[in-house]
């Protein structure tokens, strides 16, 4: 018998409707192919309900015949159809749990921003110290975050941002050296407990307390 109607006896065997010849050889085909085997057991359930089945109704005159060709064909059907569904529910939850994972860090994002601003940046120079600055601000629950951007090329000295409340106080926020003779920008970042909205203004001073630059919020 050919291999592809071995794997058509699947059905028979499990409903053990194949002579001892037939079932012998099956076995021996159902040791090299990982495919039938599987079906056998997905006709465990299919098996069990026709036994039970046979043994409630009472005898009939004629023996039951032999499931013919057809039969065994649309089992093998039902049982296909049966794991194709359930491979799509597999893949649909799978889906969904990939979309839950790449929405809820925006989503957390969204609901504890808490009508935080969005980062502003505002940026101003001296002409007088020639130093040119940027602050980018971002509000925190605690104060506000900072980054600075800093070209300055009368150096060496140390300078410090002061953070300017409204209030008059004043708070360091960060410092820095300036090499001799380099003007590329320094980038700088830092934290003060003002928030924006309580921000009168920004001062770069040296060390010494020369003022560079002052930035002042829109």
């Amino acid at each position: 018998m050919r291999s592809l109607e071995r794997h058509r006896d699947v059905g028979a065997y499990a409903l053990g409707v194949l002579d001892e010849a037939e079932a012998f050889r099956f076995e021996d085909h159902l040791m090299e192919c990982p495919s039938c085997a599987a079906q056998v057991t997905e006709f465990g359930a299919t098996t069990r309900q026709l036994m039970l089945y046979r043994r409630s109704t009472p005898p009939l005159t004629h023996p039951m015949p032999k499931p013919g060709p057809r039969m065994l064909d649309r089992l093998l059907s039902e049982v296909a159809g049966r794991n194709r569904a359930v491979r799509r529910r597999l893949l649909f939850a799978l889906a969904a749990s990939v979309v839950l994972a790449m929405t809820a860090p925006a989503l957390a994002m969204m609901s504890s921003g808490g009508g935080e601003q969005a980062p502003e940046s505002i940026a101003a120079a001296d002409e007088r110290s020639g130093v040119w600055a940027e602050i980018t601000t971002a509000d925190e629950d605690w104060g506000s975050r900072l980054e600075l951007k800093v070209k300055d090329g009368a150096g060496p000295r140390v300078c410090r941002l002061v953070v300017v409340g409204q209030d008059g106080s004043e708070e360091t926020v960060t410092s820095w050296n300036v090499p001799r003779h380099d003007a590329r920008p320094n980038i700088m970042t830092g934290g003060s407990t003002l928030r924006s909205g309580q921000v009168e203004r920004y001062e770069l001073r040296s060390s010494d307390g020369e003022h560079l630059v002052t930035l002042k919020p829109r």
